[in-house]
């Protein structure tokens, strides 16, 4: 172990998480750590740059499944470089963008839809008589792009 490793209070501190976050992406197989003689955890410096990409990777939505597939794309022996990031970021724009658009519409129709505090059936896009937009697939159908018009022309 040298001077150049951090503790795992070091990587919380600087990672703005938990040491029990830590451990957990450890278990996980998220993050790898030496062991001293005493058994205490010590991190290289660069996974200071996994915890961030898993907390921002996280936060866009992303499972920890798919953060711990794209970790294992990246090298083990050296630090990621910015053409490894690039790489796993174009990977997800599709995602991204589908989350993007997604979270657009409900924005929108929030103020339409439970904004105005009436919630009628009678008048709101959730409506769904006969439960018929479930012939479209699970979730809140309206809000996710189809329409009762998708309903009736199945």
């Amino acid at each position: 172990m040298t001077d150049e490793t951090l503790s795992i209070g070091e990587v919380a501190a600087r990672g703005g998480i938990t040491p029990s976050a830590l451990r957990f992406y450890e278990a996980q197989g998220l993050l790898r750590a030496a062991r001293t003689h005493g058994g205490r955890r010590r991190y290289e410096r660069d996974v200071l740059r996994r915890v961030a990409f898993i907390r921002v990777a996280q936060r866009v939505g992303l499972t920890l499944e798919e953060v711990r597939d794209a970790l294992g794309t990246l090298p083990d022996e050296r630090t990621p470089t910015a053409k490894d990031w690039a790489r796993l970021s174009r990977a997800w724009q599709p995602r991204l963008d589908e989350q993007i658009a997604v979270l657009t519409a409900l924005r929108d129709e929030l103020v339409s839809c439970i904004g105005c505090g009436c919630l009628s059936l009678r008048v709101c896009k959730l409506y769904n008589p006969g439960d018929g937009a479930a012939t479209l697939g699970p979730g809140p159908r309206y809000l996710l792009g189809d329409s009762a018009s998708d309903v009736t022309s199945r």
